[in-house]
Order: C-alpha cells, then structure tokens, then sequence
C-alpha cells in the first residue's frame, strides 16, 4: 500500500479514518480526543498529511520542527487494525525523519489510550517527559532515528 502526501479531496476520509479510529475513546478518556477535532483541511493545505490506502484506511500528521519531526496524528481504521498499516505508517515517518536529516521523532498520547502507548514502546519509543501535575493526561514519547 502507497503512502502519500493528501490532497483536498482527501480531506472528507482523513476526518472518516481519525474518528472512526479514536471513537472509542471518549467513553474511556470523557471527552473527544483531539485529533478529531483537529482542523483536517488546514493540516492537509499545509503538507504535512499523509495517507495509504484507497480509499484511504490510515493517516499520519506531521510537523517538521528544528531538532525533531512531531507526530502529530496517526490512525487506521478499525477495518484495517492489525494488518501492519501501524507499523508501516511509524517506519514511514521514521524514514521521513531521517530524509530532513532530523535525529528523532517526538509524540504525544493520552495516559489512558494503552493500546497507543503499547504500540510505541513495542516500536522503541522511550517516554521522554514524566506526566507533571500540570499535564497529567499527556505521555510524551521520543525516538532516535538517526
């Protein structure tokens, strides 16, 4: 399955795959997770999409920033779930780490999305930040690439 940069019309599927992905978690977390309510259309007119499948069945969002690529999304449809799409869209982001010459990738999740947090560490990613009174839903994660 190809992996490539979204386009507009890709915008509609990019919103279907994230919520169909992370629906159920609200009843876990009591709240709509962010990437739902993240502006789709905006992420995609700036370049940082990218989708598999056609019609598309999984998504990561990105942001290069100066010492790191952010992930800031990654989803997959609960039809595509265990098919290696997860495994291949971090392998992809990875590779798109070290194509900008970037020496790790950094992430963020929710404590309570387990399966998240367990996907990520069976991938070799270290939490990096402690949760803090402040912020004590949010597990930060980092990987070196390089």
């Amino acid at each position: 399955m190809t992996i490539r940069r979204a386009t507009t019309d890709d915008v509609p599927r990019v919103k279907a795959v994230t919520d169909a992905a992370y629906h159920h978690y609200i009843a876990r977390i009591g709240r709509v997770p962010a990437p739902m309510e993240a502006d789709h259309a905006a992420d995609v007119a700036a370049g940082g999409v990218y989708v598999a499948g056609d019609p598309v069945v999984g998504l990561v969002v990105l942001r290069t920033e100066a010492d790191h690529l952010y992930l800031d999304n990654i989803a997959v449809h609960p039809d595509a779930q265990g098919t290696g799409l997860g495994r291949r869209l971090l392998a992809f982001v990875e590779e798109r780490a070290r194509d900008l010459g970037l020496p790790e990738v950094r992430l963020l999740t929710h404590t309570l999305m387990r399966e998240n947090r367990a996907m990520y560490e069976r991938y070799g990613y270290e939490v990096d930040e402690p949760r803090t009174a402040a912020d004590p839903e949010r597990v930060h994660y980092r990987k070196p690439v390089s």
